[in-house]
């Protein structure tokens, strides 16, 4: 296994990369796997679990109110565990501890026999993975230099969704082997099949994580001596209050960030739903998600490259630009192929919005505490994620009682897709706070702390 990633590393494609640089790229490849999951099958199974026992209306809003309740509290315990993690040797061991238990509750959630069993377990697997992409993040300052961040924050995202789709196919194939599938090749019992989606997922997750335990060294980092929890949120305060009061760029930033990755991540989460509820065939919807991994990877290699080219900024107002259409176009959703055309218009952005914000956020803040950072930059994060799956739950209950249907100008819209077609109003108000964002200089006092 140890030469396979050193003959990767030194292949054509990867050769420009450093071993830490490759080595960081490839967590992406391997947690992105668990996000193909969790946006396209666990949805189904919960689905499936809970059929017969609660309402699909009240699945939906359930699964929109489980991420939610998965993002306040990663949100909560983020900032945290980023100032713990920015002492000395300190972020490699809360990373590999992120990663095991979001590892073991993956197989376990396997094992799960109820809706509610599931979804609690599924909430724990949940909050381990979107923690260790806390400290995996604030590892880019110390595996890369400014100058390629971009590049290479790019790169971990496109191949995470090209990676991807290793795993998830074995996964796909298992499901579609099941009853469930509906597709009359009833080899394996449902509960093999998610078995077999669940543990594969884990093991490659686990495998692909082996480099960056081994080349991850910890170059930027905070010289305090470790404290009490006290002295931990104490630390946590000040930073919010110097970003508040000093460093409006980093403020408005996180704003905008805030607002436009409200609609990412509601969609990545919620995509699933959006035609389960129109009673789209299953397996259409996750083959097509399957393919806009393959979208997605060639779109954020197109990124990479024009991030050398063009302004950061501009690239991802491109990308906010491209959502909101996406979100606007879910309101005439009916079909397969619209499902397929929504899917793809994803694709195209979804990848390089989230790195290049990633990668800028990075530039602007200083490298000795960027685990804090980007502690402070996941609450803004899993936040928004609340807010959008938060904004489906309400108006599923509302469509609940109006019989699941709005009336707006005279044309009628299902509530789901009303659901995804308001998240546009989140990705307008970002454009905005970003482009404010953009025209303020970075503060002094800043520019001292990341020399």
């Amino acid at each position: 296994m140890k030469s396979l990633f050193k003959k990767l590393n030194e292949s054509k494609t990867f050769k420009d990369l450093t071993p830490q640089e490759f080595s960081w790229v490839l967590y992406d490849v391997g947690n992105s796997a668990f996000t193909m999951l969790g946006c396209s099958l666990i949805p189904i199974w919960f689905k499936q679990l809970a059929a017969g026992q609660i309402s699909n209306d009240n699945a939906t809003a359930y699964w929109a109110l489980a991420t939610s309740i998965v993002t306040v509290i990663v949100a909560l315990i983020g900032p945290a565990c980023g100032v713990i993690a920015d002492h000395k040797d300190r972020k490699k061991v809360v990373f590999q501890t992120a990663c095991a238990i979001g590892v073991g509750g993956c197989i376990i959630n396997g094992f799960a026999s109820s809706w509610l069993l599931f979804l609690i377990i599924y909430i724990f697997a949940k909050v381990a993975y979107q923690a260790s992409l806390t400290f995996y993040d604030s590892m880019l300052n110390d595996v890369t230099t400014d100058e390629r961040s971009d590049a290479v924050s790019s790169y971990g995202y496109a191949w995470g969704y090209i990676g991807s789709c290793i795993p998830f196919t074995i996964a796909l194939v298992a499901y579609i082997l099941t009853p469930g599938a509906g597709m009359g090749f009833e080899v394996l019992s449902d509960f093999v099949g998610r078995f077999i989606g669940f543990t594969i997922t884990a093991v490659w997750w686990a495998i692909v994580t082996l480099p960056l335990l081994k080349y991850y060294k910890q170059i930027n980092y905070n010289e305090d001596e470790k404290g009490a929890i006290g002295k931990v949120f104490a630390q946590i305060g000040r930073s919010l209050k110097r970003i508040a009061t000093s460093d409006k760029k980093v403020l408005f930033f996180l704003i905008a960030f805030f607002l436009y990755i409200d609609g990412v991540g509601t969609i990545i989460d919620n995509c699933i739903n959006l035609g389960t509820d129109l009673g789209l065939n299953t397996v259409g919807q996750v083959v097509f998600l399957l393919l806009t991994q393959v979208v997605a990877f060639a779109g954020s290699l197109v990124f990479a490259k024009l991030s050398k080219k063009y302004d950061t900024v501009t690239l991802v107002l491109v990308c906010i630009v491209g959502y909101a259409v996406v979100c606007l176009y879910a309101l005439t959703l009916q079909y397969l192929w619209q499902f397929a055309v929504m899917a793809f218009g994803v694709g195209c952005f979804q990848g390089s919005i989230q790195s290049l914000s990633r990668s800028y956020y990075a530039k602007i803040i200083p490298d000795e505490n960027s685990g804090e950072y980007f502690g402070i930059y996941d609450i803004f994060a899993k936040g928004a994620s609340f807010l959008g799956s938060f904004v489906i739950y309400v108006v599923k209950k509302v469509g609940i009682a109006t019989g699941g249907v709005f009336t707006v100008f005279g044309f009628e819209i299902r509530s789901i897709n009303m659901a995804i077609g308001l998240l546009a109003l989140f990705f307008i108000l970002g454009y905005v706070f970003l482009k404010i964002a953009d025209k303020i200089p970075q503060s002094e006092e800043s520019k001292k702390d990341i020399q």
